[in-house]
């Protein structure tokens, strides 16, 4: 497993593309693609490809396709033979069944070209397409990425920013004039745009930091779908019990992060996406040396309720991971569903349904463990027993319902509370009652919603016992494409 202790280096400015490609992959492992002639009449840059490095290499002793553009030669915009060289990377890809990491730095089609640079992307985005859900595709970008630039990483499984790069469709220029507004590249595309916007999944300090953080994305990805990820050696997680991060008060806020960290090998997680959408939580652990996809609530934003960006975010991390085999750890602690008219106009709807797709069409073994409430809609959009979660848990506090038990008195017991004298106290010994009758796990665990209370202290040793039966399990073949949502 790879690791780098960040205080233990300095920051680097940024790398030329082949020490990005060696930075990326094992000393020595490094081979170009593209004929040594071509690099050498570039000169000592070693150019291979008008613009582009293209290569072969391995990590951690796996081997990977990768590319990566050279921003000096004509600011890194893309012709028809830098497009025929990064092709042929995925094409290496594709037949080698193996991941592909590209260096993005552009400044979009080459104008000297014209209509040939245009088709130029047309192939790339045709080839990026055909190896969705094939192999893990992972974009890196390190400067200004313009146009087709940030098209291309966008059709990949996962973009990772440098805080120094920008990507976007029209460059400031091109915005200055058309629309008269001023803005700087940072603040058009930066990266405190898109990791805000779900279209980066990662930000890291510079090249360094983002070729070591691929090669840790990459160590809990497979080759390619037919096979499963790399398993490691067990860790335990140390620390205190489970549940001591989680307030005993159902409306203290609290990080699912730190109960997360509780349950996987190490305490160590991988987070994606964490500024989008920070009501949920997702990204990749280990438990019993086995690669999962986590996926939670987080009440510490807006108390863990769904929303429409919440739902769009877990449902693309679902796909992601049901695609490349990845077991799913879903952690549920949610009132509900986010109400009102912005939501509703926002189509929560349309939204919500890709979550509950996604779950639902998964064939990765999934479990859930509900932590302390799972109310309404919600509770069923975070893999329930009904959409065919394989292992539902509840911890022994844990509400399950319909709605919580205030709302719900206010609408079952309205005639008793409208004529109580205080009604106030009236509301809160009906809702205790309720809540005893209806929303404790025991009663969910009767009615067959959920298959065991388990103990937080031995919630780990549960998951673990279920991951390695569900190790056996065949996942049903039927092609699969990870589409943009």
């Amino acid at each position: 497993m790879t690791t780098l202790s960040l205080v233990e280096r300095r920051p680097v400015e940024k790398l030329d593309p082949l020490a990005r490609l060696e930075t990326l992959t094992d000393p020595g492992s490094l081979q170009l693609i593209r004929g040594e002639a071509l690099s050498q009449r570039m000169g000592e840059r070693a150019i291979a490809g008008d613009g582009v490095l293209a290569a072969t290499g391995r990590v951690d002793g796996r081997p990977i396709a990768c590319f990566a553009q050279d921003p000096s030669y004509l600011g890194g915009a893309l012709g028809e033979v830098q497009a025929d060289s990064i092709v042929r990377v995925l094409g290496v890809a594709e037949r080698a069944r193996i991941p592909v990491v590209g260096f993005i730095e552009s400044a979009g089609a080459r104008l000297q070209e014209g209509v040939a640079a245009l088709c130029g992307y047309g192939r790339i985005f045709r080839a990026h397409t055909l190896l969705s859900g094939v192999v893990p595709q992972i974009s890196v970008i390190c400067g200004a990425s313009a146009g087709g630039g940030s098209y291309a990483p966008a059709l990949t499984d996962f973009v990772v920013m440098t805080k120094k790069a920008s990507m976007f469709l029209t460059g400031p220029g091109v915005v200055r004039e058309v629309t008269g507004e001023d803005v700087d590249a940072a603040t058009l595309g930066g990266p405190k745009v898109h990791d805000r916007n779900g279209v980066c999944q990662l930000v890291v300090e510079d090249d360094v930091e983002a070729a070591w953080t691929v090669r840790d994305l990459l160590d809990h990805l497979p080759q390619h779908s037919g096979v499963a990820p790399t398993r490691w050696p067990t860790l335990e997680p140390g620390g205190d019990r489970p549940d001591a991060p989680v307030p005993s008060q159902d409306r203290k806020v609290y990080d699912v992060r730190d109960v997360a960290r509780l349950l996987v090998d190490g305490g160590r997680l991988l987070e994606v996406s964490p500024r989008w959408a920070r009501n949920l939580f997702t990204g990749f652990a280990r438990i019993d040396g086995r690669s999962v996809g986590i996926i939670a609530n987080n009440p510490r934003y807006l108390g863990g309720v769904l929303d429409a960006e919440s739902a769009t975010k877990g449902a693309r991390f679902v796909q992601t991971c049901d695609l490349f085999g990845i077991p799913l750890v879903v952690l549920v602690d949610t009132p509900g569903f986010l109400p009102g008219t912005r939501q509703e106009a926002g189509g929560v709807i349309r939204h919500g349904a890709k979550l509950v797709h996604a779950f639902a069409a998964a064939r990765v073994p999934r479990m859930t463990v509900v932590l302390r409430k799972a109310f309404g809609g919600a509770f069923i959009a975070m893999n329930s027993r009904d959409l065919g979660a394989d292992l539902v848990l509840a911890w022994p506090r844990a509400q399950i319902g319909v709605m919580g038990p205030k709302q719900a008195v206010d609408i079952v017991h309205r005639r008793e509370l409208a004529a109580a004298d205080d009604r106030p106290a009236a509301r809160d010994t009906l809702a205790a009652q309720y809540a005893e009758r209806h929303l404790t796990a025991t009663s969910a665990a009767a009615e067959g919603v959920i298959d065991e209370i388990v103990p937080p202290s031995g919630t780990r040793e549960r998951m673990v016992s279920a991951l390695q039966t569900f190790s056996s399990f065949d996942r049903p073949a039927r092609p699969a494409r990870n589409l943009p949502l």
